[in-house]
């Protein structure tokens, strides 16, 4: 007995401690002496001035690339899965799958890579691509990626990154506007440049990581493998060409999520700077870390993320999303997924797919019911209560043994060795947080930034368990909010100074690539020459310096009575109830309510309706039933209860969707963010519907 007294009092003292202990620690602090627009200033508690580099005799991503692999060279660094066969399913309804049998990971070390990058940029030049053209690298996520933007930074050939789910039209734009003369792709994105050959104008050479592509790409452009480029390089080797900092690495187009992507150009000492910041943040980051690459790396935030990783001497592991876990859709049955191959320690994640994790969970959970489900409710309650600061939670002794009888399995679905998570791109809800905190074991680090700031801006630390909350500003940045009266958010509204966020530093990219009067209008130059980025969102700053994002001001509809509805406010509260994959919330200023349309959880909404004993022969027209409707409806009401909405705040009527938004579709971008104005479009006569009825 007195054992286990001690193993949950002393635990609990030693936390209660620390929890004070947080309680008063300033992670942000307030700077008066600061130029620009008048505001509400933070920085770093631990930087006076915004950092640049880490180092101080390196200024641009070659110099960092080339130290780190000389440093590191024996240690594995970029690996790849062996791919042992395909298989093509079908399904009872006759649909037709591609499942993987993937083997274990096969590596590059430090050493290797840097040789295969030296190549390659050797291999540039004896193709004929000169330093002051641009190259584009079109393709999914994978080793070939990370060394071809290496090899070009080696010779200050600037990289255009495009999205490979992105549509025929952003693609030419993106290709046609930047004047790119060489583009490196994959087979599958290859076959889509062939569709749109006639509409580029300047490309001229092709460079295709795969080592087989259709032959009919060759009379239409000069087309290459990239071994065979890195094999031109090996036997006619070319000094590098080394870049300044204030030369341009990338021009990384945006998701468009809001029209035609813009190209936002970044130095070397933009990226520098933010790899420069995190490196500060994350604790004992080192050789011994795991990181799992699957996200987008025409993303900034997976681009900052293995940058990070490269410069420390950790291992990088590529997979893809369809492969991911155990029961990825391209996994074929009884075969690893990259996660539980790997088993990385680090990863980063958009909130969309971490939500999609706490989904599969509960649904599992929910489908075994019985005395399975109540010890996981059990259990969960208990560590929830001990996350929230309960003393009565489950501490010490107890969190161990629910660590061990309960959570465990679900660890092992993320590898189990998962000891950080990185959280970007979009807003995360609490619950999912927690839900991850407990259920994983891992802590979350919740960043806010954009490609316009090099993914630079605010970052959680590591003991910051609070929710809603997207951390401190990061070394490189100055966090201002400015007033936006025509909003009602005022720096000198209490208890916390609110206003649109204005982002400062060394991070704050050049602008947008042939957009002059855009770049004027979002990017401004302080009087000392500091460069600041104005967000377009709202934020509050907490007394601790950290900062909440709790509006946008593009979304942000006056209804019909003169009450402001924040559309993706209102989304990320919907979002919790378990029969929503999507939504999207729409308001028109000539009526006093909003509308909502939903796409369904098929699996919750399909194990609700069986239970209920409601017959239908597909997905679509359970949807379409008025007891489904209903249901989902007392679903996303309870929710809106939960997050304390107002009443003009919840969807009055919603239409209830079958087909799920994917980029393919061209509803949502390639980081899975709603393009609003495509859907509107999409669904104009549902929407007119619904406020006709």
């Amino acid at each position: 007995m007195i054992p286990y007294a001690a193993g949950v009092i002393v635990p609990l003292a030693l936390t209660l401690l620390v929890r004070n202990a947080k309680k008063d620690k300033k992670r942000g602090v307030v700077v008066d002496d600061v130029g620009g627009e008048p505001g509400h200033t933070v920085r770093n508690h631990r930087f006076k001035d915004p950092v640049s580099s880490h180092w101080e005799d390196i200024s641009t991503l070659p110099e960092l690339f080339e130290i780190s692999c000389k440093s590191h060279s024996e240690r594995f660094f970029l690996g790849t899965r062996r791919l042992i066969a395909r298989e093509v399913e079908t399904s009872e309804d006759g649909k037709v799958f591609e499942k993987l049998h993937l083997g274990d990971y096969e590596w590059k070390t430090f050493g290797q890579t840097l040789d295969a990058v030296c190549s390659f940029a050797s291999g540039l030049v004896q193709i004929g691509h000169k330093s002051e053209e641009r190259v584009a690298i079109f393709a999914d996520t994978r080793e070939e990626w990370f060394i071809a933007l290496q090899g070009c930074f080696r010779r200050n050939v600037t990289v255009v990154t495009i999205y490979s789910s992105l549509g025929e039209e952003a693609l030419c734009h993106s290709l046609n506007e930047t004047e790119v003369t060489t583009v490196i792709c994959g087979n599958k994105e290859l076959k889509k440049l062939m569709d749109i050959s006639q509409q580029l104008e300047t490309v001229k050479r092709v460079i295709c990581m795969d080592d087989e592509f259709p032959s009919e790409a060759s009379s239409t452009w000069t087309t290459t493998s990239l071994a065979d480029v890195q094999k031109l390089g090996r036997e006619s080797p070319v000094d590098p060409s080394f870049p300044l900092s204030a030369d341009v690495a990338v021009i990384m187009y945006t998701s468009g999520s809001t029209g035609l992507p813009k190209g936002v150009m970044m130095t070397h000492g933009n990226v520098l700077a933010t790899v420069s910041a995190v490196m500060t943040i994350v604790p004992d980051l080192g050789k011994r870390d795991t990181y799992m690459a699957y996200l987008p790396l025409a993303h900034i935030l997976e681009l900052a993320a293995e940058s990070v990783m490269a410069t420390i001497g950790s291992a990088i592991g590529y997979g893809s999303p369809l492969t991911l876990t155990d029961t990825s859709n391209k996994i074929k049955k009884g075969t690893k997924g990259d996660v539980t191959a790997l088993k990385p320690t680090i990863m980063t994640a958009v909130p969309a797919i971490l939500d999609r994790v706490r989904d599969g969970v509960r649904k599992k959970v929910d489908a075994k019911g019985g005395a399975a489900k109540k010890l996981f409710d059990f259990a969960y309650a208990r560590r929830l209560s001990a996350i929230n600061g309960s003393w009565f939670g489950a501490w010490g002794l107890e969190k161990l043994l629910w660590d061990v009888l309960v959570f465990g399995k679900i660890r092992a679905v993320l590898g189990g060795q998962l000891r950080y998570l990185l959280s970007g791109g979009a807003p995360l809800s609490g619950d999912t947080q927690r839900f991850i905190n407990i259920c994983v074991g891992a802590p979350i680090g919740q960043g806010y930034g954009l490609t316009e700031t090099c993914a630079g801006g605010t970052f959680s630390e590591f003991d910051d368990t609070s929710v809603g909350r997207v951390g401190a500003p990061l070394p490189c940045s100055f966090v201002k909010l400015i007033d936006w009266p025509e909003g009602g958010y005022l720096i000198s509204d209490k208890p916390m100074p609110r206003g649109e966020i204005v982002i400062g530093g060394s991070n704050i990219t050049l602008g947008y690539f042939k957009n002059e009067e855009k770049t004027k209008e979002v990017y401004k130059v302080d009087e000392k020459g500091m460069r600041w980025f104005y967000t377009g969102d709202i934020g509050q700053f907490h007394p601790d310096g950290c900062l909440e994002i709790i509006d946008r001001k593009k979304d942000i509809v006056k209804l019909q009575h003169g009450e402001y509805v924040s559309l993706g406010k209102v989304e990320a509260a919907l979002s919790i109830s378990p029969y929503v994959e999507n939504i999207m919330v729409h308001a028109d200023p000539f009526y006093s309510y909003c509308v909502a349309l939903v796409v369904a959880a098929q699996q919750t909404l399909e194990g609700w309706a069986s239970k209920q004993g409601i017959e239908f022969t597909n997905f679509e027209e359970l949807c379409a039933k008025e007891q489904a409707v209903k249901e989902v409806y007392a679903s996303l009401v309870k929710a809106a209860k939960q997050s304390r909405l107002e009443k003009f705040e919840i969807p009055a009527k919603i239409k209830v969707l079958a087909a799920p938004w994917t980029p393919e579709s061209g509803l949502v971008t390639a980081a899975l963010k709603l393009k609003r104005d495509v859907i509107r479009k999409e669904f104009t006569e549902d929407l007119t519907k619904l406020y006709a009825s």
